[in-house]
Parts: structure tokens; sequence; C-alpha cells
């Protein structure tokens, strides 16, 4: 068998590559700063946006709500509402003043002043507030409606069953990424190879299935992606399934760390919004981490690395990261191994089962699994932890002794959250 060839081999090509990505970035951060500047010294604008999602408030002054508003330009911003307080979903028309924002937070989602001027009511509903109406007639419970439009649609959580989540240790099944993204491509590919392959040898038996199946579904991912957001876990995801489906092709190799760093790199360049988004950047590492265990225990036998050794070793390999900013902490995190490798099989049942309208027949289980954690913890790792962390992670995809080091902070830091 032919060895993988790398997507660059050499040093000269890596730095040459860096250089250029490098004056890339920066033509198009000056362009966005451009924008910011113009958008910046006006007094006020207008702007129509969609409600992503709102958190009740409450002061002496009465009541208000704190919404969350993607702009049709594609700002994602936070503003505040007193008198006229819209459902999630809607979309409104606002006037909003910039006032001093920085370029920083410019880029990761402002809190912006603004008057909501009128709420337009859709007189033909999207395709996404269908779906949302078609999973929420299923379910009698608005909680089990908010779970299964997230994992189906990227709808965000609502406070309390975040919370919720977060104890149990699963935020990573919730948000959309490319834990969701394989089952889906490889249901895709399941139901539609029976058909192909008819049709294949009766009409084309010269094509390749590969090229044929893997761009057809591609493109039904696309839509996908179209029809969620998307958010930036599901867009590194899809980035990293597109490219490597095209780097196999090639021959070119697909499991490596540069392979992931040049995926980021070239989404960075794209939306440089996404160096401000812990969603991206999570997603990023949890990939990273499944490549650091497929670097140093891969050879190991395959049902016990899948079985055993990749869920159990995420999760501890995540938590100094996520508990250096969640503050959640709860005995039933210890469960999300677990819950993790169910989820492979209970995700593409839900999704059958909403098709054919039983999207409720596993509401009692959830409601059970959810009440587990009837309290929690708060308690964060240090800032230099976390830091540390990282680097050595980064050193241990060189040296043997930074992976163990990695696998006795990851230890002491599970010891010091739920012990001590």
């Amino acid at each position: 068998m032919l060895a993988k060839v790398p997507l660059l081999a050499s040093r000269r090509e890596w730095i040459f590559a860096g250089l250029v990505w490098l004056l890339l970035l920066s033509i198009h951060l000056l362009y966005l700063y451009g924008h910011y500047r113009k958008w910046r010294d006006r007094p006020f604008f207008y702007l129509r946006g969609e409600v992503l999602q709102l958190y009740p408030k409450h002061s002496e002054r009465g009541d208000y709500a704190i919404l969350k508003i993607r702009g049709e330009d594609g700002l994602l911003f936070f503003t505040r509402s007193h008198k006229t307080i819209p459902q999630k979903g809607q979309r409104v028309r606002l006037q909003l003043f910039p006032g001093k924002v920085s370029f920083f937070d410019y880029l990761k989602g402002p809190y912006l002043p603004s008057r909501i001027k009128a709420i337009e009511n859709e007189t033909t509903p999207s395709l996404s507030s269908r779906l949302q109406q078609a999973i929420d007639a299923q379910h009698e419970s608005k909680t089990l409606s908010n779970f299964y439009q997230a994992i189906f649609l990227a709808t965000p959580l609502e406070r309390e069953l975040r919370e919720t989540i977060s104890a149990l240790g699963v935020n990573h099944l919730v948000a959309l990424s490319g834990f969701h993204l394989s089952i889906l491509w490889g249901g895709l590919f399941l139901i539609l190879s029976p058909l192909y392959r008819r049709l294949q040898a009766k009409l084309f038996p010269w094509r390749y299935s590969l090229v044929d199946l893997g761009t057809f579904t591609l493109l039904l991912l696309a839509g996908y992606l179209w029809l969620t957001g998307p958010p930036p876990s599901l867009l590194r995801s899809y980035a990293m399934l597109l490219l490597g489906w095209a780097t196999l092709l090639l021959g070119l190799e697909v499991f490596s760390f540069s392979f992931l760093g040049i995926v980021a790199a070239l989404l960075l360049l794209l939306d440089p919004r996404l160096a401000c988004s812990l969603g991206f950047w999570f997603s990023v590492a949890g990939v990273f981490y499944i490549y650091l265990l497929l670097h140093h225990w891969g050879s190991r036998s395959p049902w016990l690395f899948a079985l055993l050794i990749m869920p159990v070793g995420i999760y501890l390999a995540m938590l100094p990261i996520s508990h250096t900013i969640f503050p959640q902490v709860s005995p039933w995190q210890w469960i999300s191994p677990l819950l993790s490798l169910l989820f492979a099989l209970f995700y593409p049942l839900a999704i059958l089962l909403h098709l054919v309208g039983r999207g409720d027949l596993f509401d009692p289980a959830l409601q059970w699994l959810w009440s587990l954690p009837s309290s929690w913890e708060t308690q964060t790792l240090p800032l230099w932890f976390g830091l540390s962390y990282i680097a050595l992670s980064l050193l241990a995809v060189r040296f043997q002794w930074a992976f163990f080091g990695v696998g006795m902070m990851s230890l002491g830091a599970a010891l010091w959250l739920y012990l001590f």
C-alpha cells in the first residue's frame, strides 16, 4: 500500500504557506476593520435580525429581556428590551446605537443599546421554523422540545436545561459538531448505497461510487449547514469532512495534526470572527485530543480503543480545558463517556422517530436522566493550570513524556475537582 502524502511536505512549504496565510488574514482583518469604523462612526443605524435567544430578567424598574440577535448582515450581538419583548425565532427591525464598541467586541458579538421599531410576523414561515414547530408538536414539555431542536437544528438551549446538561458533562452531545455530522454522513451513505449500486449496475457501471455518493451526501450536508446557521463547531467539522474527502481522493494524508491545523487556519481566514468563538476552539480541541489518542494509543485493539480508551480518554483530556472556563462540577459528569457511546445509537433513532411522528418515545428516559443532577457545585481550575495544560498537550504531539504528563494533569484536575 502506498504511503499517504502530507499536505505540506517540507519546512519551506510550511513557512511559505504561513506567510501567505498571514498576508491574506491581514487583508481580511483590514477589510473588517474598515467596515467596523464606518459602522462605529454612525450615531445610529437600522438593522433587521432574528431573535436567536432571549433571557428574561427582573429589576426594580420592571421586567425586561436580554436578546441575542443575528442581523441580516451576519452581525451577532446582544441587546436589551424593556417595553416590547419579541419571542424567540421572530424577526425584528431595530434602531442600533454603536457607541464606543471596541473592534474586539465587534468581532466576538457586542452588546448594543437599541430600540425595537417593529416585530415582523412571518407571512411564510421558514423551513427551520416549520421544523421547530413539527418537533414541538411531538412533545408535551417545552424543555424536551428545546433539547431536540438543539440537537437537530442548533437552537440555543434554555438556561436551566443548559445547566443540567453541563452538570451531566454532555455539552458536546448537544452542541452540533463533527460527532453529529459523522453520524448523519454515515446514515446517508447507509441509506443511499443500496439504491446507488442498483442504478450503477444498470446505467453507469464505470462510475466510482465514492466520488458520486461523497459529492451527493456532502451537498445534502451543505444544505443542512444552511438550515442550522451554522454554529462554529459544525462549520469546522464540515470543513474537515469536505477537505478530508477531497484529500482522501487525491491520496493525501488526512488523519494528522497538520491537517487539523490547516483546516482551522482556512476557516479563520474565511471568517476571523471565529477566533472569538469558544465553540470553535472547543471543537478544534476535541478533534486535537482524538488525534492525540490515535497517535499514541491507536495501535491498541480497535474495540478496546473505540469502547473504552476513546470515550474515557476524550472526557479526561477535555476536562482541564472545559473546567478552566465552565464552573459546573457534579459527580454525574463521570457518566459522560457512557452517554457518549449511547448517543451514537440514540441520535439516528431520534431522527427516525421524529420523521414518523413518534419523537416522544424517549421523553420519560430523558426526564429521568435530567433529574439525576439535582444540585451541583461551581468551581473552576486556575487559568495558569489550563494554559500549562494546553502547552504540554502541544508538546505531546512529539514527545511521549509530554503525553504522560497530559494524562497526569488531567487525572490531577479530576481529583481536585471531584474529591476536594
